[in-house]
């Protein structure tokens, strides 16, 4: 009887006991999950636990240093918080998370054996936006060499020059800083003048960013050239009396902070003003006259324009046609040659600096009728003297036969 109240026991139990080691040979008594999570960031780590019965359960890191012993914090690290603790899953979070966290998690079931698995964490570090090297400064007619750098990334990130839309390939460099990344791009390019403020950008993927997303560093050229000088010269003839108004425009880069100007084999007239790029010359006279020069200079070159001034004079001036500059000449102001009209001039009461036209009240029908008479007297002189002549020559030739006869 004794006997078989055992064996009625214990058969079932050994059936169980088999049946439990099947269900652990398929589905283990711990589970852990591996996490991915970005640098900063806080990580969930996780152990499923299978028919808990109370047993010791102890969290690690990858150190093998206990972080929790059965819901009890074991290691001083406030990052580290238990979140929840049931017979089927415990989780703990991991605020702040670093490259130098990364690793297996333990997540260990001391029963009549010991279970554990581990729960990897990995840690994305994505590329902040990158910077933009100049070895060398870039000169007109030159190369110049800009490298794009992302000095922190894991894994390493993807850099691309882009400009106009276009790609621009670039050398590639990488270096294994131990837990990240740092990669480098570098571009050489041909650079003028019109280069100067061109717009490229360097960008920057990553897994960690997302399908799509790109941090970008925007550069413009910064092109180095010497500079042109142009004097901008004022509208129309200058009269005894006038302003002269002159603009000397200049380019260049670096722009020249200091510009010159000068009267070439003469000195600057008491009324000339300079105010940086501009001179004014007020109440102008014939002693005025002369070339004007304008000069500008910067580190890479040296330019210069001129202007030839002349005044006329305000009572004999009356009517001039300005002159076409010339495009392949320096800007200079050519005076026309003053032509003459039947009527006179003279300055307006109103405006000094203008001059009126006014007419004479002259007897144009007397005049017409005097010039009429003495054409009229010198054609029949003419007529006179040739009458006279030609008869005269008849007579003598009728009077020769007739000596010849005596």
């Amino acid at each position: 009887m004794a006997f078989a109240t055992v064996w009625n026991y214990c058969v079932p139990l050994a059936i169980i006991t088999v049946a439990c080691l099947v269900r652990t040979a398929r589905c283990q008594a711990v589970q852990a999950e591996n996490v991915t999570v970005l640098e900063g960031g806080t990580a969930q780590i996780s152990c499923r636990l299978q028919n808990y019965d109370g047993s010791i359960v102890v969290i690690q890191n990858p150190r093998r240093q206990t972080l929790f012993f059965n819901g009890t914090r074991a290691l001083k690290d406030d990052r580290f918080q238990m979140v929840l603790f049931t017979p089927r899953l415990v989780r703990i979070t991991l605020t702040n998370v670093s490259v130098y966290d990364e690793g297996g998690y333990f997540c260990q079931l001391y029963t009549d054996a010991t279970h554990h698995q581990v729960a990897t964490l990995s840690v994305l570090v994505p590329p902040e936006t990158p910077t933009v090297e100049v070895k060398q400064e870039a000169v007109e007619g030159g190369e110049v060499e800009l490298t794009c750098v992302s000095p922190r990334s894991k894994p390493a990130a993807t850099l691309r020059w882009i400009r106009n839309s276009r790609e621009i390939p670039g050398v590639v460099s990488q270096q294994d800083n131990g837990k990240t990344f740092s990669v480098s791009s570098t571009i050489r390019i041909p650079v003028e003048r019109k280069d100067n403020g061109a717009a490229l950008s360097c960008e920057a993927f990553h897994p960690a960013l997302g399908s799509g997303q790109k941090r970008i560093r925007h550069y413009r050229l910064d092109v180095y050239f010497a500079p042109t000088v142009r004097i901008v010269p004022p509208s129309g003839i200058l009269r005894e009396g006038d302003s002269l108004s002159l603009t000397c425009s200049v380019t260049g880069n670096p722009l020249p902070r200091n510009i010159q100007w000068s009267k070439i084999n003469d000195t600057l007239p008491e009324r000339a003003e300079i105010s940086g790029p501009n001179l004014q010359i007020s109440r102008l006279s014939q002693s005025h006259n002369g070339t004007y020069l304008c000069q500008a200079q910067n580190n890479y070159g040296r330019a210069a324009d001129h202007y030839t001034l002349l005044v006329y004079d305000n009572v004999s001036l009356t009517s001039t046609v300005p002159p076409t500059p010339s495009t392949t000449q320096p800007i200079t102001s050519y005076p026309a040659t003053p032509t003459l009209l039947t009527s006179s001039f003279v300055p307006d009461p109103k405006d000094p600096g203008a001059v009126v036209e006014t007419h004479s009240a002259v007897p144009y029908a007397v005049i017409g009728g005097v010039l009429a008479l003495l054409v009229f007297t010198v054609i029949c002189v003419l007529i006179v003297t040739i009458w006279c002549s030609v008869r005269q020559k008849g007579s003598y030739r009728t009077r020769e036969p007739i000596l010849a006869w005596y």
